[in-house]
């Protein structure tokens, strides 16, 4: 048990720190809106992390192998996430910032949580990892439900404190922002996510090897 444990600590802590467009929204949210708003968008992204999990763990190499050979949803959520960066930078405002200390408007908590949850689903890299590290993870553990459980429940919790404790650093980050700097920082933020949708949609038109399952585990293996 405490070996699987050496293991899910480790992998949480690489969640938590893999930059993506959950890390950088995390850390725009807990700014923008707040440390309650942060968690509730983690919360959403974590319940699609979950149900990855079970999808992996109920399903099969086979499947890993379908989604390796579907290079269209790796363009198809990429073409999402490529417009949702873009659609970020082009409605930032240009002038008339409101200073970020003033939480004027109400913060709309259910849409945090949606926002997570979706945000996190449409990028299919992140279904392929469960996949991976299920199929490498739970035979080590013996065919144990009891395991499996504390495993991937030790892995979630790891991810979890550690983006409590992004979203604390940046909350603190919060005083010492000016109102111009917030429009950098969206601005920024939307570049990065188009990026990343652009990334992915390069990753649907690499050679069908460089996606196979084989590939992919061997990069978790490392």
């Amino acid at each position: 048990m405490l070996e699987d444990l050496q293991t899910a600590i480790p992998l949480g802590f690489f969640l938590a720190f893999m930059l993506g467009p959950v890390f950088f929204i995390l850390i725009e949210t807990s700014i923008l809106k707040g440390f309650r708003a942060a968690i509730i968008f983690d919360l959403g992204v974590i319940l699609s992390d979950i149900l990855f999990i079970l999808v992996a763990y109920f399903s099969s190499y086979q499947l890993l192998e379908n989604i390796s050979n579907q290079p269209a949803l790796y363009v198809f959520g990429g073409t999402l996430l490529s417009f949702y960066g873009l659609n970020i930078f082009i409605r930032t405002p240009k002038e008339k910032i409101e200073p970020i200390n003033k939480d004027q408007q109400k913060i709309n908590y259910s849409g945090l949580f949606i926002k997570g949850f979706f945000l996190n689903i449409i990028n299919i890299g992140v279904l392929v990892f469960w996949l991976g590290l299920t199929i490498v993870v739970t035979p080590s553990l013996g065919g144990s439900p009891k395991r499996e459980v504390v495993f991937f429940f030790s892995l979630i919790l790891t991810y979890f404190l550690f983006d409590l404790i992004k979203i604390l650093l940046a909350k603190k980050m919060k005083r010492y922002l000016k109102k111009q700097n917030v429009l950098k920082a969206k601005k920024t933020l939307g570049v990065i996510i188009l990026l990343c949708g652009l990334l992915l949609i390069l990753k649907g038109f690499l050679p069908q090897e460089t996606l196979s399952p084989k590939t992919i585990i061997e990069d978790i293996n490392k």
